[in-house]
């Protein structure tokens, strides 16, 4: 990808050449742009190794998805490869567009081979970074790239327009196939490989062997404002990222607005975006620096303990004179980036996240709650099977769970039998408001480490608020867990450490400017409380982003019923959705 930068707003003539209309001659009501995403096989090398991966239109990262709010999007996908495939377009608010939401078995078969769908929604009151990326199994490693969501025509961003606008996407990079990992991981039931190296817009970057001819670099001028638009595309790593000698100011969560805050160094969670501004030093420095992304570790078991880095460079002035040695002689800057389990920070820097809550972008936080929820979340174990030998804690299987049910795919779209009401023998709408039998959550795990398991949902009233408490385990260590929650945005009215507490802690949240996410990090031996309205009816997943504790199980759903109004109905399925 290189250092395609997306110019503001200047930029806008190129986007041109790749959508339907140009976004200068689009009406004040938005328009319909088109997209089409060819999955196939392109060979890509990285790291000495060349491979075959499963891409969109030939391209890793895939293509940008650029629109501005208010737009319909018509985005066509044909499969072209032998595996199924589905498109999520994580954090879309996917209002009474549920069938365009993507997950597997959630809201619709997956595309087969030979087969397409087209996906059909509309940006409904969202501006920002937003992204794209497969919700199937393992495929997302290489399936995603970014989504721009510019604001209506006529709106300004409220903080300085920037000169440029870089969308900067974190992945990670596996030498062997990413599916016959986690397949072979889910056989013997112990931790999958881990990854070969991370990478910015797909390139590893010059700390990785055979690799310094595939880094990411950023050019800029001296005195201007750059917008970044940051993504982690990562299967399981929560990453610090910092750029040598440079403060930026966080503006952006999420496709939200946040009350500005400088930071050097931040925090991204796997599915989490973020929108930085970049102020570059004035002068020419004659210097160059590293931008750098590590992992922060909070659980017990193997990780890609590795560094990812592209390179800042100053444009040099016409009447600067550096000869191609001189500039290869530079210094190079290096940011101290936190310790791989600093805690510390990475609470730090949560709590400086807060809404704008302004008359313009309000913080609509529900004050009043109908229903209450109390979910544990962590990893577990399930008995291995008699004639087997299995590779997880004594001789069991890895399995993780919500209040100790780990979630069991269907093999009929969830979406499609809540909406036909056949639902027998395809889920069950008993999901546990609560654990089933309390424990010390976050102290001496118990003896029993073993899951249950079912396709259970939580049935929801339409438009009723909602307060969730997502409670963290010990039970084989404690581990943060970026919880993702589809077709909904909710604030973050609360977190803490050790067990919650229903008496004390109500009486701390906030309830006036709290962060407004689509996907939170319950901390380490912690919890993480959220509000959300239910006014957006469907079949909609929940599930941790560090993929392997999807695979094991971390997942589960809800139903939001219809309300009474047309307006307030999920309309029925399109005629090109996919059929198991």
């Amino acid at each position: 990808m290189g250092a395609s930068l997306l110019r503001s707003p200047a930029f806008l003539g190129v986007i041109c050449s790749f959508i339907n209309l140009c976004l200068l001659a689009e009406p004040a009501l938005g328009v319909t742009r088109h997209y089409k995403f060819d999955i196939k096989l392109q060979n890509v090398t990285r790291l000495c190794n060349t491979k075959s991966i499963i891409s969109v239109n030939g391209k890793f990262p895939g293509p940008r998805i650029v629109a501005r709010e208010g737009d319909q999007l018509l985005i066509k996908v044909m499969n072209h490869v032998q595996n199924n495939i589905s498109i999520h377009w994580h954090g879309i608010r996917q209002l009474r567009s549920g069938w365009a939401d993507g997950p597997a078995y959630i809201t619709q078969c997956p595309i087969q081979t030979g087969q397409s769908y087209v996906y059909n929604f509309t940006i409904v009151g969202q501006r920002g970074t937003l992204w794209w990326h497969a919700h199937l199994s393992w495929l997302r490693s290489t399936l995603y790239g970014p989504i721009i969501i510019l604001p209506k025509r006529g709106i300004p961003y409220p903080f300085t327009k920037p000169y440029k606008e870089v969308p900067i996407i974190f992945g990670e990079w596996f030498k062997a196939d990413p599916e016959t990992i986690i397949s072979q991981a889910l056989q013997t039931g112990g931790g999958p490989n881990v990854s070969d190296a991370y990478t910015i817009n797909g390139l590893p970057g010059p700390l990785y062997n055979c690799s310094a001819k595939d880094t990411f670099k950023l050019k800029v001028k001296p005195g201007k404002t750059y917008l970044l638009r940051l993504i982690n595309a990562a299967l399981n790593d929560e990453l610090f990222f910092s750029i040598a000698n440079h403060t930026l100011t966080v503006v952006e969560a999420d496709a939200i607005y946040v009350k500005p805050f400088e930071t050097e160094t931040l925090l991204i969670a796997p599915g989490q975006t973020t929108n930085v501004l970049l102020k570059t030093k004035p002068h020419y420095p004659s210097a160059t620096f590293f931008m750098k992304a590590r992992p922060y570790v909070t659980g017990q078991g193997t990780f890609d303990n590795s560094t990812v880095a592209g390179i800042l460079e100053y444009e040099k002035p016409l009447n600067f004179h550096l000869s191609s040695n001189s500039i290869k002689n530079l210094p190079l800057f290096k940011p101290v980036l936190p310790a791989l389990n600093d805690t510390s920070f990475a609470t730090s820097f949560t709590n400086k996240l807060r809404s704008l809550a302004s008359t313009q972008f309000p913080a609509n936080v529900p004050q009043n709650v109908d229903r209450r929820f109390f979910f544990t979340v962590g990893l577990g174990t399930s008995p291995c099977q008699s004639n087997q030998t299995c590779q997880g804690p004594n001789g069991t299987m890895f399995q993780a769970s919500v209040n100790n049910i780990s979630f069991v795919m269907p093999t009929t779209a969830l979406l499609q039998a809540h909406f036909t009401g056949k639902s027998d023998g395809v889920y069950t709408p008993d999901f546990p408001t609560s654990p089933l039998i309390a424990f010390n959550y976050t102290g001496t795990p118990p003896n029993n480490t073993m899951v249950s398991n079912g396709t259970k949902l939580v049935v929801l009233p339409f438009n009723s608020s909602v307060e969730l408490i997502m409670q963290d385990t010990s039970i084989l260590g404690a581990e943060s867990h970026p919880l993702h929650l589809h077709g909904f945005n909710f604030f973050v009215v609360g977190q803490g450490f050790g067990n919650f507490d229903p008496n004390k802690d109500p009486t701390k949240f906030n309830l006036v400017d709290p962060v407004e996410r689509n996907t939170v990090g319950v901390p380490s031996g912690g919890w993480v409380a959220i509000r959300f309205l239910a006014d957006n009816p469907g079949v909609w997943f929940m599930h941790c982003h560090l993929e392997v504790h999807t695979s094991w199980g971390l997942k589960m759903a809800w139903i939001v019923l219809d309300g009474k109004h047309p307006n307030q109905k999920l309309p029925p399925p399109p005629a090109d959705l996919p059929q198991c």
